[in-house]
């Protein structure tokens, strides 16, 4: 890797005090390092602090092995949550759909085009019906049909979590992919799982949000990424958006409004959490957008 590529993001949480910035700031430059994007916050509620910092590795004697052993000894002082990742890491994501087919053909077009700088190793689905899109981008499609009945749903997910973990990803996206992930899978892959909810939540959780919202005569319609827990569309929220609709607009007219804005969500949402620009304090996040 030449010198100007050694590109890294440090990650990190602590509780709030003086000299943070300070400390990690004169560590990074005292091992050749410049930082060239700096993003902090300070919870008063929690009293905690939360940073991200990109930054370059210009002394090629200096490993980036070497830079964690030691900068342990400041994270241990400040008692912070931290990593550090290669920001040139091509991030692996396996995507599960179901039968629309927006959301995934809007991510496999950034992928192929450069726009998502990701590797996709695979597309899982309950159903056939997207086959001929996914094997168009020359990606290995899975068909793993999830039955109604319970213990055969159990062996579904079974099989779904081996393609998973056979695929090595460092995320896995529901593409709108209308099955609930069993509360183990979550926990396996706890804040790697990002959903695209078709609605602005905590509003109109669960199936048919759309219809629900037409029954309630909203205004606005949105669209919200999240992570995926075991508590049903209530997950940490990454990113959300809206769109204006009228009292003549049908349940037809919505969903065409919102595909737009799942699209949207989605794309922004997945990659704030690839540049590790999204932190989950609670239930809740810092994204640094």
């Amino acid at each position: 890797m030449d010198t100007q590529n050694r590109r890294f993001r440090l990650i990190a949480s602590c509780p709030d005090h003086v000299g943070i910035l300070a400390k990690v700031a004169s560590f990074i430059a005292g091992q050749g390092g410049n930082i060239t994007e700096a993003n902090q916050f300070e919870d008063q509620r929690s009293q905690s602090f939360f940073m991200r910092y990109v930054f370059n590795l210009s002394d090629k004697t200096v490993s980036i092995d070497a830079f964690k052993v030691d900068f342990q000894s400041v994270a241990d002082e400040l008692e912070m949550d931290w990593r550090i990742a290669d920001a040139n890491y091509r991030p692996r994501v396996v995507m599960l759909v179901s039968k629309f087919d927006h959301c995934l053909a809007r991510l496999l077009h950034r992928w192929k085009v450069g726009d998502l700088k990701i590797d996709v190793p695979c597309v899982i689905s309950n159903h056939e019906t997207l086959r001929e899109l996914v094997e168009w981008y020359r990606i290995p499609y899975y068909h793993v049909p999830v039955p109604k009945d319970k213990e055969a749903k159990q062996a579904a997910f079974e099989s779904t979590a081996e393609l998973i973990e056979a695929n090595a990803p460092d995320a896995i996206v529901l593409a709108r992919y209308m099955q609930i992930f069993p509360a183990w899978l979550c926990e396996r892959y706890r804040h790697r799982v990002i959903n695209i909810h078709h609605s602005f939540l905590p509003s109109f959780v669960g199936a048919k949000p759309y219809h629900q919202a037409d029954e309630r005569g909203v205004k606005l319609i949105g669209a919200t990424c999240h992570y995926v827990t075991e508590d049903l569309d209530a997950g940490p929220i990454i990113e959300q958006d809206v769109v204006r609709v009228q009292h003549s607009d049908s349940i037809e007219d919505m969903m065409r409004l919102g595909k737009d804005v799942e699209n949207t969500v989605l794309s922004r949402g997945l990659r704030y959490h690839l540049e590790d620009r999204v932190l989950v304090h609670g239930n809740r996040t810092i994204v640094f957008n």
